[in-house]
């Protein structure tokens, strides 16, 4: 809905202020009236009647007749054969309009379809919430300004919005993944961005991206159930396996070796993609013994393909089980990531394992005022105390 009102508008925000005041209205009145035959239909055409009321008031009607001429929302006919089989997918195919750079597509279809907070795409971008707020005000100017269209791409256009797609799913996962997981497995953002995933994979099982995205995220989410005690966070080392999802696991690894293994998906096989190396190094994560050597080297090359300084991050840690703690806090020391809350708390842990407690405690001190969910606060105040 608020991807067609940005399209019949050309104005993100007021089709969020349209959007919101369309539920709210509903929200007062279907208790006593009963919901209409055409809920979607009903909300629409209130929604553009806030919409042309909000113009009226602000005087801009001469530039925006045409609005008034549309008749009344009728129930959207249903297409035979759609592009995209998923309404939520769509949306997210819509919104990442190639006319926008990479980041912008990323940042507004976060806000759209998971409805996520300025603050929560800042922290997914490692950026201060002001500069995501600065973002997402140029990106909504220039949807007003250019008149980009929003419309389901055909199917002919998908692939040069999967980049910007791929990565909305991945944030959608990594903001429901840092918290126990529901009483019901089916419902969160992290299984909600797995169903896209499937969805994904069923409408372009030719890509190998996609296959390797869908192959991270059932790997990391097999793990969940063990990543807690409660609400005690517990690191991979100490998880209890059989707590594990080792049908999944098996899954994951089936869609992994048809991402990198087979011929017919192997356009260019000297370029692995990101996701399917990030799920390379979670299938080794839940072998036994770890080969922390081998997954220094995934990391590497996932490193020099990204040039991201968490992905260098993460092959430190690595680098810390196979050659010690000193060679990874050179590397750690070397990164500029001092708003990252995984920065400080693995830099402490570094320097807990080498006897450097005073500074190790003010590193876990440094994470915890930035850590944002309950496990891992519990997990840096017990490490504080045991520091």
């Amino acid at each position: 809905m608020l991807a067609s009102l940005i399209g019949y508008l050309g104005d993100f925000d007021l089709a969020e202020e349209a959007t919101a005041e369309a539920f709210a209205i509903a929200a007062q009145r279907w208790p006593d009236t009963g919901m209409p035959d055409h809920p979607g239909a009903w909300l629409m055409t209130t929604a553009r009647h806030r919409a042309i009321d909000r113009l009226r008031r602000d005087q801009v009607l001469a530039a925006k007749l045409r609005l008034l001429a549309q008749p009344p929302a009728e129930p959207e006919v249903v297409v035979t054969d759609p592009p995209i089989p998923d309404e939520r997918l769509e949306l997210v195919f819509m919104c990442c309009h190639p006319a926008l750079a990479l980041e912008a597509q990323v940042a507004l279809t976060l806000r759209a379809v998971a409805g996520l907070a300025t603050e929560e795409i800042a922290r997914a971008f490692l950026v201060p919430a002001e500069t995501m707020k600065r973002r997402l005000t140029r990106a909504k100017a220039k949807i007003k300004l250019a008149g980009i269209p929003f419309a389901v791409p055909a199917a002919s256009q998908l692939p040069e919005r999967l980049a910007a797609v791929l990565a909305v799913v991945y944030l959608i996962f990594n903001e429901g993944y840092g918290e126990p997981a529901p009483k019901s497995r089916e419902s969160g953002l992290a299984s909600e961005a797995i169903r896209l995933g499937r969805v994904l994979a069923a409408l372009l099982p030719a890509e190998p991206e996609v296959l390797g995205l869908l192959a991270l995220m059932l790997l990391h989410d097999a793990r969940r159930e063990a990543r807690f005690d409660g609400e005690d966070l517990v690191l991979l080392p100490d998880q209890d396996r059989s707590r594990w999802d080792w049908e999944q696991i098996a899954e994951a690894r089936d869609l992994l070796d048809h991402a990198l293994l087979d011929p017919a998906l192997q356009r260019q096989p000297a370029a692995r993609g990101r996701y399917a190396l990030q799920a390379a190094v979670a299938s080794l994560q839940a072998e036994e013994p770890l080969d922390w050597p081998q997954i220094a080297a995934l990391y590497g090359e996932l490193a020099d393909r990204t040039g991201s300084d968490v992905v260098r991050l993460n092959r430190a840690v690595a680098i810390a089980e196979a050659d010690g703690p000193a060679a990874a806090l050179a590397i750690v020391d070397g990164l500029d990531l001092a708003g990252y809350q995984y920065w400080h708390s693995t830099r402490a842990e570094l320097l807990r394992r080498l006897g450097r407690a005073d500074e190790a405690r003010a590193a876990y001190r440094e994470a915890l005022a930035l850590a944002r969910t309950v496990p891992e606060r519990r997990f840096l105040e017990r490490r504080i105390a045991e520091t």
